[in-house]
């Protein structure tokens, strides 16, 4: 099949186990558009190889269309990235991205990816460029629990440059509420997340912005608990772990800049 056929094809199979219709539109742009959103309703079943190998065939010509990050295109000028593992890096960029050996998703406590049709958050990104098998995998390791607040799952990456995704749940702050015991919750992401990481073996690990924007927890805070817990991850157990902090906004690149150099 060629790609039109192939991604055709996905689309025919999901709208059969969603139990929906909807017309195929011609344009590959809005082929991919409703793809992505029968991906983000599709509840966790089996999935036939047939369709597994086309969904893998249009997701990695996605990822081509985007390309691949790796540290070597993202060290700072005057520095190699393995140069030393306790200076981490700052990164504004799509995390799906990213060849590292693992990526850090800001995960809901089911811990089975974004509902929401297309949208922005970055737990829909990394569920629809990984691919279905990776909501399976989350079912298969939860079982219908949910992850704790601080904690971590961790699962293969599929159809990401990355090879693991660390699924962890950062605390939700009622807007303009007061921060008590959030940021121990929040500092508890970055742990869980590195101790899942040194487990597997990982070299390198890129956190997303935890729990800031909608979940309300001011940005600057969250980046100043982020580059504590890390720095003190470093101190505690020695392991050569290099760290990406990846931002999407100018205002956490700024903080996060800002931070780094005075460190």
């Amino acid at each position: 099949m060629d790609r039109i056929e192939n991604i055709d094809f996905c689309i025919r199979y999901l709208l059969k186990q969603n139990h929906a219709q909807a017309e195929i539109p011609r344009k590959l742009r809005d082929k991919r558009q409703l793809l992505r959103a029968l991906m983000n309703i599709w509840h966790p079943q089996a999935l036939s190889e047939e369709f597994l190998q086309a969904q893998d065939g249009e997701l990695q010509a996605q990822l081509s269309d985007k390309g691949v990050v790796t540290l070597r295109h993202i060290a700072e000028p005057d520095h190699s990235p393995f140069a030393s593992p306790a200076i981490p890096i700052l990164w504004q960029g799509d995390i799906t991205r990213l060849k590292v050996d693992a990526i850090v998703n800001a995960a809901n406590s089911r811990g089975l990816g974004c509902w929401h049709p297309m949208h922005a958050c970055i737990d829909n990104a990394i569920h629809s460029a990984a691919g279905l098998q990776l909501r399976q995998e989350c079912n298969r390791i939860l079982q219908g629990e949910t992850i704790a607040t601080g904690g971590a799952i961790i699962t293969p990456g599929y159809n990401l440059p990355a090879k693991w995704v660390i699924h962890t749940v950062g605390p939700i702050i009622a807007a303009e509420a007061p921060i008590t015991g959030e940021e121990e919750q929040l500092a508890g992401c970055y742990r869980s997340s590195l101790y899942l990481a040194k487990e597997h073996g990982c070299r390198s690990i890129a956190f997303c912005c935890i729990s800031t924007g909608e979940f309300h927890f001011p940005n600057r805070r969250a980046a100043e608990v982020a580059i504590r817990t890390v720095r003190g991850f470093y101190d505690s157990s020695h392991y050569p772990i290099k760290v990406v902090f990846n931002v999407f906004k100018d205002i956490d690149h700024d903080i996060y800049r800002e931070l780094l150099a005075a460190r």
